[in-house]
């Protein structure tokens, strides 16, 4: 790659930040969203969370070994969903996936 080529994709990718990130900053700047706006953009953190951890806890092959090594991380995932639910505590969700996991392949 030259160096021209190279400044032109850093030239579009900050025109591209820049479009998608501060534009709408200035843009909605002291305007009031809609509640279903609002309560929409509420989702868009636990939905990329979501697919993150499911991308860790699901794979392809993931039964290929037998059903117990994949099943003690779906139950330790249920275990952390659970935790969750009840206490709405990140740090007790982070602490029974653990101990979950790590009881779950000590048996």
């Amino acid at each position: 790659m030259s160096w021209e080529e190279f400044w032109i994709i850093l030239v579009c990718c900050g025109i591209t930040m820049l479009i998608c990130r501060v534009v709408p900053l200035f843009a909605l700047k002291g305007k009031e969203l809609p509640p279903k706006m609002i309560m929409a953009l509420n989702l868009i953190p636990p939905a990329a969370f979501a697919a993150l951890v499911a991308n860790d806890i699901l794979s392809p092959g993931m039964f290929a070994s037998g059903f117990w090594p994949a099943g003690a991380v779906i139950i330790a995932a249920l275990v952390v969903v659970l935790v969750a639910v009840k206490t709405k505590s990140l740090l007790l969700c982070a602490v029974a996936g653990v101990v979950a996991y790590a009881l779950l392949l000590a048996i």
